[in-house]
């Protein structure tokens, strides 16, 4: 599949062909949905704890004699049924979201969003991203450009880590820099529209090959 390549100023300045094993791939909502949902579960912070009954403190003494008192028997204050007491079957920090899945579905999954993604219309090839500043002020111009006066997110995929552009972005909060060979999946759904830079096709094709 052949696109045009644009300059930073969205002007098209040639083509390039796409290979369509990387952005080519037919739709599949089942397994790019398994590759989001084990991403999110995979960084997802265990923060909700509660202690029972052996964790909270005091209660190691019989609040009251055994029988003669009339009262109910007990054998501690951080019993589940008093005030104060532990919990039963509360959520702790134990607890393990982490997920697993094949490196093979992980790539397929990316390139199967890529393809989803450029017939959208989201793809943008650059000709490079090294003439873009490290001047927060010109990133946005340069971004600018490409929204058509359009509100929207960009993600940008440099070939290779770029200091000045990730400097350039740090301050868009309607921008994110990630290099070619850190791509996943739910980064490319997410923004509404994707800068590549020309010398990134092949780092995706080699890197993520199936």
């Amino acid at each position: 599949m052949e696109v045009a390549v644009y300059n930073k100023k969205a002007e098209s300045v040639g083509k390039v062909e796409l290979p369509d094993r990387v952005f080519g791939l037919p739709w599949n909502a089942d397994l790019v949905h398994q590759v989001v949902t084990v991403g999110q579960a995979n960084r997802r912070r265990v923060l909700a704890h509660t202690k029972g009954r052996g964790e909270v403190r005091g209660g190691g003494r019989k609040p009251w004699r055994q029988k003669g008192t009339g009262r109910a028997r007990h054998g501690s204050i951080r019993s589940p049924l008093w005030k104060g007491g532990g919990v039963t079957f509360g959520p702790t920090k134990d607890r393990n979201f982490s997920k697993k899945i094949n490196d093979k579905m992980r790539r397929k999954a990316l390139y199967i969003a890529l393809s989803r993604r450029l017939k959208d219309g989201a793809f943008k090839v650059i000709d490079e991203f090294a003439s873009v500043s490290d001047k927060t002020k010109h990133a946005a111009a340069f971004l600018k450009h490409f929204s058509r006066g359009e509100r929207g997110t960009f993600l940008l995929i440099p070939a290779a880590h770029q200091r000045d552009l990730y400097r350039a972005t740090a301050n868009l909060d309607n921008a994110r820099v990630v290099a070619a060979d850190s791509l996943n999946t739910e980064d490319v759904l997410a923004y509404t529209h994707i800068l590549l830079e020309k010398n990134a096709i092949e780092i995706l094709e080699k890197h993520y090959k199936l």
